[in-house]
Parts: C-alpha cells; sequence; structure tokens
C-alpha cells in the first residue's frame, strides 16, 4: 500500500467516471438522432401512444444525468489537473484546446437540460393524454438535439487533441484556426451525411 499513490488514483477515477458517462451521453445522443428520429417518423399514432411512454422516459433519463454526471466529473478532473495541478500554467496550449471543448460541452449540457428535456416532457405527456404538443415543441427539441449532435464532434476531438497534438499548436495561431476549421468542418459534414442517410438504412438483416 505504501506504493499506491491515492491522489493520482482520485485523479484516474474522476476521468474514469467522466469517460462513462459521456459514453453513455453521447451513445444516447447518437441514437436518439440517427435512429429514434427516423423511426418515430414512420410510427402511426397508436404504435406512439404505446411506444413512446415507454421508450423515451427511459432513454431520457440516462440521456440527462449522463449529460449531468459528464458535465460534473469534467469540471472535477479540470479543477484538479489543470487549476490544482497547475498545468494551466505550465501546459497553456493543452489547457486552452480543452478549455475549448469544455465550452461546446457546457453548450450541449445546457441544451439537455434546459431545452430539450424540458420538450420532451411535454411531447411524451402529449402523447399519454392524446393532446398533442405544441407543433413548435416537437421542432425546438428536434433543432437543440441536432444543435448537440453537430457540437458533438469538435468537441471530442477538441478533448482528445488538446492531450495529444494541441500541447504544441497555440489556439491564436495560423496552425490553431486551420485544425479549428477542420475540425468544424469535418464534423459538420461526417453529422450532416450520417443525419441524412440514417432514413434509409435498411431494415433487413
Amino acid at each position: 500500500m505504501e506504493n499506491l499513490d491515492f491522489n493520482a488514483l482520485g485523479l484516474y477515477s474522476v476521468r474514469w467516471i467522466h469517460y462513462v458517462a459521456g459514453v453513455c451521453w453521447i451513445g444516447l445522443l447518437y441514437f436518439l438522432n440517427l435512429v429514434n428520429v427516423p423511426v418515430q417518423g414512420k410510427l402511426d399514432a397508436g404504435v406512439k401512444k404505446v411506444l413512446t411512454p415507454e421508450l423515451m422516459p427511459r432513454v431520457l433519463f440516462w440521456f440527462r444525468w449522463g449529460a449531468m454526471v459528464t458535465f460534473l466529473s469534467g469540471l472535477t478532473y479540470y479543477a484538479l489537473l489543470f487549476e490544482m495541478g497547475g498545468l494551466r500554467a505550465s501546459a497553456p496550449n493543452w489547457s486552452t484546446w480543452i478549455l475549448l471543448g469544455m465550452l461546446l460541452g457546457t453548450i450541449m449540457w445546457f441544451n439537455v437540460w434546459f431545452v430539450i428535456w424540458p420538450a420532451q416532457r411535454k411531447i411524451i405527456n402529449g402523447v399519454k393524454s392524446g393532446t398533442p404538443a405544441d407543433a413548435s415543441i416537437p421542432k425546438k427539441a428536434l433543432l437543440f438535439s441536432r444543435i448537440n449532435t453537430f457540437l458533438s464532434v469538435p468537441m471530442l476531438f477538441f478533448m482528445g487533441f488538446g492531450r495529444h497534438a494541441g500541447g504544441n499548436v497555440p489556439f491564436l495561431s495560423l496552425d490553431g484556426i486551420v485544425v479549428l476549421l477542420l475540425a468544424g468542418g469535418i464534423g459538420s459534414a461526417v453529422v450532416w451525411f450520417s443525419i441524412k442517410q440514417s432514413g434509409s438504412i435498411s431494415t433487413e438483416v
């Protein structure tokens, strides 16, 4: 036990929690946008009334709490490693890229808790009661869910880039601008293509 570094173990534990919660959150984000949206669009009202109250509350429970745990563990990890651990001063480029990823992640977390979840509650309750929510509510939920899907790719890229390559690339530099444009452009293209193709995926097995 004398060789066990409890500080390092605690830091690793927070990072592991961050990773697992993030997989849950982003995995369900992709499920909702690439699988659930095209399927829901093909269901008639009778099937939706049975399926939606059973499926969506469960999905949205793990979705929103995955977002919350990811957000809180990420803030904790940053505080422990970069602020208390001194990496913000000793590795400023890495810190900047991580902060950019955190900014995108924070926007996504806010959208989940304060836009998507409240809208989905109204949609689900409308299906249960037989009185559909105002047509603007599903459109709003879908819009912000799409925004989160587009933000997720550069967010994940900046998190990984900061650790593995970003330490040598200043944010405010020509190289940094190229990285920003590539991450945003390629990420947006991949998400756009995936969403466009999601409705035409074969159901043959």
